[in-house]
């Protein structure tokens, strides 16, 4: 089964702790809704650009991807 990483964008000098703190989100959603993977993490950029991630299998993404607004996805790799 193929896995998609979800990513939100913050921008600006909190970027990078909105992004941080938008990670401890993600993974309050995966124990909720118990998901079978419990890859989250948050990336900076650069001085004005973060992200934070999940990742989930195709075919829970459609539920994820509508209940949570991701900003845009990719396919995950690792």
């Amino acid at each position: 089964m193929r896995k998609l990483k979800l990513i939100w964008d913050f921008r600006g000098p909190d970027g990078a702790k909105t992004a941080e703190h938008h990670e401890i989100h993600l993974k309050e959603y995966i124990a909720i809704k118990n998901l079978e993977l419990n890859i989250t993490g948050f990336e900076i950029l650069n001085e004005m650009h973060a992200i934070a991630y999940m990742v989930v299998y195709e075919n829970h993404m459609k539920p994820v991807r509508d209940a949570l607004k991701p900003h845009r996805g990719e396919v995950y790799g690792g």
